[in-house]
This record gives C-alpha cells, sequence and structure tokens, in this order.
C-alpha cells in the first residue's frame, strides 16, 4: 500500500458527462497480471521528490470527499464474454457500508455461481471470481477509495474496472445523483478531442490529460503535470534530479513513455489501459494515468467532449 494514497473523487462541470471506464472485465482470459505483480513489487514514487523542499509535502489540497448518503448504481450496457458488470455502492453517515460488485448474465446469475466458468478461469489464471469479486467488494469497504483497492493477480482486467466503476460510484456519491449509471463498454471511439485536467495542486503540480482520436484511434496522447505557470514537470530540472536519485526514474522519462504506451495499446484490438507496463519508481503515476485514460475512453466511446475536472485530493 502506498505510504501516501491518492484519492480521486469527481467534479465534471455537467454531472451527464461522467466518464466511466471502457476497461471490460476478463478479456483474454484476465492474462495481465503481470502488471499487478509489478506494481505491488516496483517502488513508488517518491512523494519527498519536490523542486523546493520538503515544505511542499503540506501543500493544501481539497479538504475531503463528502458522501451523501443513499444506494448509487451502475450497469454495463453490453455483455462480454456472456456476462456484464453490476455495481452498487451502499452509503451511511457519509461512509460506504456496502459494495456490491458482480458479473451477471442475460438470466441475472451471478459469474461467482457459474461452476465451469470459475473451474475454466481458476485453471488458466490462478483465482476465480467466486474469489476475487468478495475480495474487491470487501476491500472497498475497508479502503473508503478505489485507489485503496489492490490489484488481484490474475484478475487485473477486472480489478482495473472494479478501480474505475468505484470512482464513478464515489463520484455519484458525492453530488448525490441516485440515477443509474449506464455504461457502454466497448462502443467504438468517436473522432475528437477529450481532455482531463485534476482541480488541486500537489506537491506543486496537477494532471493535465487529452487523447485526440481519428478514424476511431487514438492517435496522441497528451498526460503531463503541470504547475500554476503552466509549466510541465518534465522541463524542472531540479525536480527530475531529485526523483531520479530517490526513485530511479524522472518525469522526463516516464510521461513520454506513458503517452508512447497508450498509442501503442489502444491501437491493438483488445487493448486496454491496464495493460501498459508499469515503469519502475513511477507507480503511483502510473495509477493515475491508467485511471484517467480509462476514463477519457469512455468520454470518447460516448463522443462527450466535455472537459472532465477531477477533484482530487491527497490523504496522509
Amino acid at each position: 500500500m502506498k505510504t501516501k494514497k491518492f484519492m480521486v473523487g469527481f467534479t465534471v462541470f455537467a454531472f451527464s458527462a461522467l466518464v466511466l471506464g471502457a476497461c471490460s472485465p476478463d478479456n483474454n482470459g484476465e492474462s495481465g497480471a503481470s502488471s499487478s505483480a509489478a506494481a505491488s513489487s516496483e517502488v513508488v514514487e517518491s512523494s519527498t521528490a519536490t523542486s523546493s523542499s520538503a515544505a511542499t509535502e503540506t501543500t493544501e489540497a481539497a479538504s475531503g470527499i463528502v458522501l451523501q448518503d443513499g444506494t448509487y448504481n451502475l450497469e454495463e450496457k453490453n455483455y462480454n464474454n456472456g456476462y456484464r458488470v453490476v455495481f452498487s455502492i451502499e452509503v451511511k453517515d457519509g461512509k460506504i457500508v456496502a459494495s456490491n460488485y458482480d458479473n451477471v448474465n442475460e438470466a441475472g446469475k451471478s459469474k461467482v455461481e457459474d461452476a465451469d466458468y470459475n473451474k475454466n478461469m481458476k485453471d488458466k489464471a490462478g483465482i476465480s471470481p467466486e474469489e476475487y469479486i468478495p475480495k474487491l467488494n470487501e476491500e472497498l469497504v475497508a479502503a473508503q477509495s478505489a485507489d485503496g483497492v489492490d490489484v488481484v493477480t490474475g484478475a487485473t482486467h477486472s480489478s482495473h474496472s472494479f478501480q474505475n466503476y468505484a470512482q464513478q460510484l464515489i463520484q455519484a456519491a458525492q453530488a448525490g445523483e441516485k440515477a443509474t449509471i449506464e455504461i457502454d463498454n466497448g462502443a467504438e471511439l468517436k473522432d475528437g478531442t477529450y481532455t482531463l485536467e485534476e482541480k488541486n495542486y500537489s506537491n506543486d503540480y496537477r494532471v493535465v490529460f487529452s487523447i485526440d482520436v481519428k478514424d476511431g484511434k487514438i492517435v496522441e496522447s497528451k498526460y503531463d503535470n503541470v504547475n500554476e505557470v503552466g509549466e510541465s514537470k518534465v522541463a524542472n530540472k531540479e525536480y527530475n534530479e531529485m526523483m531520479k536519485s530517490k526513485a530511479g526514474v524522472s518525469p522526463e522519462e516516464f510521461i513520454p513513455k506513458f503517452n508512447e504506451a497508450l498509442v501503442a495499446q489502444m491501437a491493438n484490438e483488445d487493448g486496454t489501459p491496464g495493460d501498459i507496463e508499469v515503469v519502475s519508481g513511477a507507480t503511483h503515476s502510473h495509477h493515475t494515468f491508467v485511471l484517467y485514460a480509462e476514463q477519457l475512453i469512455n468520454a470518447a466511446e460516448k463522443g462527450d467532449t466535455a472537459t472532465i475536472e477531477i477533484d482530487n485530493f491527497v490523504e496522509k
């Protein structure tokens, strides 16, 4: 678990512009387990690699995410391998008290109850839905944030999907919006430019991120971290040197890698951001990049070019 937990709440200019993950669970038999192993073993990106001094660790961001009591629901529109996600959270006294994530078939039967599916996946990936689905639900309640849920080895795609959808439900709870969120998973990307921005600065920087889609493909990814005057972290020599010495990698190295990897990964027929290889020493930034990339992809599935504003904050 990270020494500093990055929790993401979402404030969108129009709630109808909520962006939801395009990562479909169980693609390729949940074969992305190597990403999970890497993420758990990599050195977490140093939070002390700042451009000035350790005093920047006290940089204020949002004071917190307030969840409104109620039940919040999300459903995938399309079936994948015979199943689609249905997911709800229950909030009481501002806390998530129940997480009900599941995969159901057209008859409404849970994947957990599918003996053949469970056996086949267990044989192939080393884990089954009857194991990882309860685990993911339990971890969300314990962590109270999507980012606090660990990726399950052997169920990487489902884990990323769960994290992304959990964040959307947290956003709904923030807004007190109880209308069911519908995910048009697997839809073709619509041409255009899709943009996302963090609202708050952490260690003097915030994420700005956009993707350009042409002929249904991502042709350019522009993920960056900028300061209050719009200067990229890539251009901050002192920051890069400090992080390189502490974590073994610097923004001028991993930021271009993230952008190149997203374009390459999404050129594949079954490509997902979650399959992008973790950069050693930049695990935290990689995790954030994947979550935001999934949201932008979903915006592109909808053809919704409204800027997404992320009400991010850092919790010690």
